[in-house]
């Protein structure tokens, strides 16, 4: 950002890319959005409530009470004729825009300055028949909140650790965190958003990781 503020990351974990948008803070890891290679997308509210939610299936938008705006599924899953895709374009801020054209072209675009980037984060993907009858494992109330508490654990020792090395400035504090708990931030979330578990929880478990 012109804030110099990280504001797009692009990562790779094994065969997998990952794309996560932060908000223009320095003292918070609020993510945004977070696109993955494997079809899975989500985009949040500046509250931090889910916006729109896709995958290798489909997706939905939902308005900032949580009630669903439109739903979808991707014409490759279907042979039988579909109404298509209505283009949807969201401004996650000033900065950074989300517009959702196909399963293959789901673009990011950042602008500031005078200057834009843009990245496509759709992919072309089939959905197996496996895929559709094992849903993923899901983690129940304790198990999320270890995680939340050990990622936030982590993140505190690394402020320690960058007030050892700069103890008389403030240079530490505009330092990001380090890629893998940023990452794990994410897939918490991930977690906390499929499980089955009250708005509340899933509350505190995000405050948790972004605090």
């Amino acid at each position: 950002y012109p804030s110099g503020n990280l504001a797009i990351i692009i990562t790779q974990a094994r065969d997998q890319h990952m794309c996560i948008v932060q908000e223009d803070e320095r003292r918070t890891l609020k993510i945004r959005a977070l696109f993955q290679s494997d079809g899975r997308s989500t985009c949040y509210y500046p509250t931090g409530d889910e916006w729109i939610n896709m995958s290798i299936h489909g997706g939905q938008y939902l308005d900032q009470a949580g009630n669903r705006v439109r739903r979808w599924m991707w014409p490759n899953l279907s042979p039988a004729p579909q109404v298509p895709l209505s283009p949807i374009f969201i401004s996650l801020n000033r900065h950074v825009g989300v517009r959702i054209l196909a399963q293959d072209k789901i673009f990011v675009s950042f602008l500031a300055m005078g200057r834009q980037a843009k990245f496509n984060m759709g992919t072309q993907m089939q959905a197996s028949t496996s895929s559709q009858l094992l849903p993923p494992a899901r983690l129940g109330e304790d198990e999320l909140l270890l995680l939340a508490f050990r990622v936030r654990i982590l993140q505190l020792f690394d402020r320690m650790r960058g007030c050892l090395n700069f103890p008389s400035s403030e240079q530490w504090n505009k330092m990001q965190p380090p890629m893998y708990l940023m990452t794990q931030a994410v897939k918490i979330l991930e977690l906390c958003m499929a499980a089955d578990i009250s708005d509340e929880l899933r509350s505190s478990i995000k405050a948790i990781v972004n605090a």
